[in-house]
C-alpha cells in the first residue's frame, strides 16, 4: 500500500501503513499557520482489503466540532465523490471500507481543482457579456482574476446599473464556495434564462471565483501562502501579506458596490445560511429590510436555504470590520452577506450517499439569482 498527496490541494501526514486495518494518519496544518482540517490524498494497493483509516489528531484540529456526524468523502475517478460512514470519538476520526479498485482518493470535501478553476474562467471568458480583468498576482505568482459581466447592449446605461460583487473561497479549503460560483456563472451566462436576462440588463456583476489560489493549490484550509487568513485582512490589506484582498478591494473602491455576497463553507453547522451586518456601526432599518427581503426570497427559491440556524447576531456596533462582509457593508452602506454551506450535509434535506456536495452547491449558486432579482429595485 501507499499514500500520496503531492498533487493539487493534496494534504495529509502518514503515521503508519503497517496494517491495512489500522492506517494511521494526521491532518496536516496549513503551510504557514496552525489551522488543520483539510485533507486530500490517494490510497493505492488496497483493492479488496478491509481498510480502516484513523485520523489521530482530529480532536486537535481547527474545528473539532466539525467531525460530529461528518462522513469522509471518497472517489475512484475524481469525478464522482461519495460519502463513507465515519465515526468520531472526541479525538480520533475513523472510517472504514473495502476498496473496489486499486486507487482511491479521499478528501474533506469534494475538491475544486485549479484545472477546473481555469476551465471555469475559460468558459466565462468566451461570452460576449464577460470582460476578463487581470488584477495582479498572488505571492506564489498565480493570477488574481476578476470577471466583469453585463449586457453591454442593454438600454440601461452603465452609470444606472447596480454594481453587484461576489467573491468566493477566501478560505481555500471551503471548496463548495467555488462549486457555488460555477452554478451561479453558468446560469448568469445562460441567454435563455429570463432572470439572467433581466439582471444583466440592470446590473454589472463583478465575480472573483477563487480569492485564494495559493492556499487552494497548497492544500490549506484557511490561509494563503504566508499564513494570512484573508477574511481577517479587509481593514488594512497589504501587497506583502494579503495581495489577494488588496487587489480586489482596490477595484471595489473604483466601482462602488450595491450588493455584496461572500461565499464560504462552515465545518460544524449542517445547514445553508447567511450572516449579515447587524453589528456594523452604520447598520440601519433600511439594511435590515433588505436583508429580510433577500432571505425570504431565497427561502422561496430553494428548499436548501433556511434562516432558522446560523451564527449568533453581533451586538450593535460590535462587528469585526476585518471581515469582508462587514467591511464592505460598512464602507459602501450596502446589502452585504456571507453565505455559508455545510461540509457535512443539509440536515433539512439529507442525502446519505453524497451528503452536501459540489453539485448541490452549484444548484444553490443558481438559485441565489432569485433573491438578487427580488431586492434589485430596493438597492440604491
Amino acid at each position: 500500500m501507499s499514500i500520496s498527496s503531492a498533487f493539487d490541494s493534496g494534504a495529509i501526514e502518514v503515521v503508519s501503513l503497517a496494517d491495512h486495518r489500522d492506517i494511521q494518519l494526521r491532518i496536516k496544518a496549513d503551510n504557514a499557520s496552525e489551522f488543520a482540517q483539510w485533507f486530500h490524498f490517494r490510497l493505492q494497493g488496497a483493492e479488496g482489503l478491509p481498510v480502516t483509516l484513523r485520523f489521530l489528531n482530529a480532536g486537535n484540529s481547527a474545528y473539532p466540532e466539525g467531525w460530529t456526524d461528518y462522513q469522509v468523502v471518497a472517489s475512484y475517478d475524481r469525478q464522482h465523490w461519495f460519502r463513507i460512514p465515519s465515526e468520531y470519538d472526541g479525538q480520533v476520526l475513523s472510517t472504514q471500507l473495502t476498496p473496489a479498485g486499486n486507487s482511491l482518493y479521499f478528501a474533506y470535501f469534494e475538491p475544486y481543482s485549479d484545472e477546473r478553476h481555469l476551465d471555469l474562467i475559460g468558459f466565462a471568458s468566451v461570452s460576449d457579456k464577460v470582460k476578463l480583468e487581470p488584477l495582479g498576482q498572488t505571492l506564489d505568482g498565480r493570477d488574481m482574476t476578476l470577471l466583469r459581466i453585463t449586457d453591454s447592449d442593454s438600454k440601461t446605461s452603465l452609470a444606472q446599473k447596480k454594481n453587484i460583487w461576489l467573491t468566493a473561497r477566501q478560505h481555500p479549503g471551503e471548496t463548495m464556495a467555488e462549486w457555488f460560483m460555477e452554478g451561479f456563472l453558468e446560469r448568469l451566462l445562460d441567454g435563455d434564462d429570463p432572470v439572467s436576462r433581466v439582471l444583466l440588463e440592470r446590473c454589472q456583476f463583478y465575480v472573483v471565483p477563487n480569492m485564494n489560489p495559493d492556499g487552494a493549490a497548497r492544500g490549506n484550509l484557511r490561509t494563503n501562502s504566508v499564513g494570512a487568513n484573508l477574511n481577517r485582512e479587509w481593514q488594512a490589506p497589504s501587497l506583502e501579506r494579503s495581495p489577494e484582498v488588496f487587489l480586489v478591494r482596490q477595484r471595489m473602491l473604483e466601482t462602488g458596490i450595491d450588493l455584496f455576497l461572500d461565499v464560504h463553507g462552515d465545518e460544524a453547522l449542517p445547514y445553508n445560511f447567511v450572516a449579515g451586518c447587524e453589528g456594523n456601526p452604520s447598520y440601519s432599518p433600511r439594511l435590515e429590510t433588505l436583508e429580510n427581503a433577500f432571505k425570504a426570497a431565497w427561502i422561496a427559491a430553494s428548499p436548501d436555504f433556511q434562516d432558522r440556524f446560523g451564527y449568533g447576531r453581533d451586538e450593535p456596533g460590535q462587528a469585526n470590520l476585518t471581515l469582508a462582509t462587514n467591511w464592505v457593508g460598512e464602507h459602501f452602506d450596502c446589502l452585504a452577506y456571507t453565505i455559508e454551506m455545510p461540509f457535512k450535509d443539509n440536515a433539512d434535506l439529507p442525502d446519505p450517499v453524497y451528503g452536501w456536495n459540489g453539485e448541490r452547491s452549484k444548484k444553490l449558486g443558481e438559485s441565489v439569482m432569485q433573491p438578487i432579482l427580488a431586492v434589485l429595485h430596493q438597492l440604491r
